[in-house]
């Protein structure tokens, strides 16, 4: 993913803002305490991307990556709905406890844009996807970045259908979502008020889009590294963070390593997984991978 690339990422200041005022408040309604439900992936397991991760010889992508990680963030449903028995075959491939966070289809987000016509689009796409039964996580919708709030009606429409049995985290580009404090904060208490995640983007050249504001009791993260020496102090802070919410209440972290470069990606995810553990006592199993040194970033 090179959303929010830039060509010096040692001149971006990467600290984490500080939490969102209403975090705390949200956080609060939770009883927390124990071991959250932490689930850490990648963006996809295509080999051609990630580079001598996967052993020589390895037959069948899916069911190799998901002996390594508990989680995938889906981004092939970006692109088309796929037919029922393919939600089936990544089922079958995949252990118990393993999960699925689906891109919803670019149809609904950025083609028609949420207008009224993407509501059988909605329920075509909600059909297939269900298929992946427990193994469903959370769904999440990435709107275009020229999706403005003039299109407010569109969201709180969009919003107000969603069948809640389905969780859902959306994720708004546009920087008018953000600099408009009016619009928001409107943004924020509807997404509250329906028990929808607010997603968090930690990329370099869109820092606006870490706003710290959880909607609910579900950090959804996607973190874009930089092929960059940063990326692994980046990952510190992020454990950092998410261990001060799990003190307030957290019980869901759900965090994606994307990089511009994805070859590194699984480095990234094991060394975010290992730091993670013994500080929210999650014992999730740290991925092998043969990267090189040399390969580590770059």
């Amino acid at each position: 993913m090179k959303f929010g690339q830039v060509d010096h990422p040692e001149l971006i200041d990467f600290t984490i803002p500080p939490d969102h005022p209403d975090t705390a408040v949200v956080l609060s309604q939770y009883k927390g305490g124990g071991v959250p439900n932490v689930y850490v992936g990648c963006a996809k397991w295509n080999r051609q991307d990630l580079k001598n991760f996967y052993p020589r010889g390895t037959k069948d992508e899916l069911e190799y990556y998901a002996t390594q990680f508990n989680s995938i963030e889906l981004n092939a449903t970006f692109y088309r709905i796929f037919p029922a028995e393919q939600y089936q075959k990544w089922y079958d491939k995949t252990p118990e406890g393993f999960k699925f966070f689906p891109k919803m289809t670019n149809a609904v987000s950025h083609l028609r844009r949420l207008n009224d016509q993407v509501y059988g689009i909605v329920d075509e796409y909600l059909q297939v996807t269900s298929l992946l039964k427990e193994k469903l996580g959370t769904i999440f919708l990435q709107m275009h970045n020229n999706f403005n709030p003039k299109n407010w009606d569109r969201v709180v429409r969009f919003v107000e259908y969603w069948p809640k049995e389905f969780p859902l985290a959306l994720e708004f580009r546009h920087t008018d979502w953000f600099t408009d404090e009016t619009v928001s904060q409107e943004l924020y208490h509807l997404l509250q008020e329906n028990n929808m995640a607010n997603v968090l983007v930690d990329t370099a050249g869109r820092r606006d889009l870490m706003h710290m504001r959880l909607t609910n009791n579900e950090a959804f993260v996607r973190y874009v590294g930089a092929n960059h020496e940063t990326d692994y102090p980046r990952l510190d802070d992020w454990v950092t963070r998410l261990t001060a919410w799990k003190e307030l209440g957290l019980e869901n972290i759900h965090f994606f390593v994307h990089q511009n470069l994805e070859l590194a990606s699984p480095l990234l995810s094991a060394y975010f997984i290992e730091k993670l553990n013994p500080a929210l006592n999650c014992g999730m199993a740290i991925p092998k991978t043969t990267i090189s040194p040399q390969e580590r970033l770059f």
